[in-house]
């Protein structure tokens, strides 16, 4: 089976600054998203064995979500300062690893993601499953026959694989419905509005009896009263939330799968970049050592300067 992983690496990096204690170099750097961020790498290559990883940033300049709702992300706070200068040593690791990666100007990682499935879907037949790596669901649209996302839980190394099934079991609709679910119900963490008075369950029920967000609304006539009411008031915001949470497929990229290829990366220089940041539990790990030191005790090498306890 070939498989290419997709590395949602905003998310991730988000993921991790937040599920983890503050952690600093010798220097005082503060290092806690990169650890985060480069241990659940290295479990990705553990559990998931991909033939071909892809990263995906996002980019500080606005998005075209931006330039179509000023609103868009607009209650979230500035990105604190020791979060902010973490990125870049993130990007250092997927170099030093030799990851294909890719950041666009006017789109999300998600974007990237999109389109990227999309493309490798019709245009690479040899892929037999792709795997979404995020820290959030907002890629579960993107879910299908070949396509997974695979996802953090309470604790990094709690982590969960979504597919067609958990989609249904966990929301009551399907994939391709997702869209129109965040359409209804909004999302606060973007700032994506919704209809106003609609939750999860009469969502996933309209879904459920008119499959989309423009049959809802070819069939008013059809839906109870102060539903259909709500419907009517909020019809701009059910729309505008449709664009805003749907991920576009057409992101400009100069992609070809072959890149993408795990290569032997420069262990030498990998142990010199992760020595730098005083990541002592990854190197062995990274080196094959981890096993040997569980064998030898259940506790050694769970935690790494006293504040780490996840791996």
């Amino acid at each position: 089976m070939k498989r290419l992983v997709l590395l949602d690496a905003h998310a991730l990096i988000h993921r991790a600054y937040h599920a983890l204690p503050p952690l600093t170099t010798s220097a005082g750097e503060p290092v806690n998203a990169v650890y985060g961020f480069a241990s659940m790498f290295f479990k990705v290559l553990e559990d998931l064995k991909p033939d071909f990883v892809v990263a995906a940033f996002d980019k500080k300049t606005p998005t075209f979500r931006h330039a179509g709702f000023k609103g868009y992300k607009a209650q979230r706070p500035p990105l604190p300062d020791d979060l902010i200068s973490q990125i870049p040593l993130v990007h250092k690791l997927i170099e030093v690893l030799g990851v294909l990666h890719f950041e666009v100007d006017g789109y999300e990682a998600d974007d990237i993601i999109g389109t990227l499935s999309d493309r490798v879907i019709k245009e690479d037949p040899q892929i037999d499953e792709i795997l979404i790596v995020t820290g959030d669901r907002d890629t579960l649209q993107l879910v299908g026959p070949k396509v997974k996302v695979y996802t953090t839980r309470a604790k990094l190394s709690d982590t969960v694989t979504i597919d067609e099934k958990a989609v249904w079991d966990k929301y009551g609709i399907k994939p391709q419905q997702v869209v129109c679910y965040k359409a209804l119900v909004g999302d606060p963490s973007d700032n994506i509005p919704g209809v106003y008075g609609i939750g999860e369950k009469t969502a996933a029920k309209l879904l459920q009896q008119f499959g989309s967000l423009d049959r809802i609304y070819d069939n008013l006539n059809h839906i109870e009263d102060k539903t259909r009411e709500k419907l009517i008031n909020f019809k701009d915001d059910a729309f505008l939330s449709y664009k805003l949470a749907e991920i576009v497929r057409d992101v400009p990229l100069n992609f070809k799968l072959e890149e993408a290829k795990i290569q032997n990366f420069d262990k030498e220089k990998t142990v010199r970049f992760l020595e730098s940041l005083g990541f002592k539990s990854l190197i062995r790990r990274l080196l094959g050592e981890n096993k040997k030191s569980q064998t030898e005790s259940k506790t050694k090498g769970k935690k790494e300067n006293g504040q780490l306890s996840f791996i």
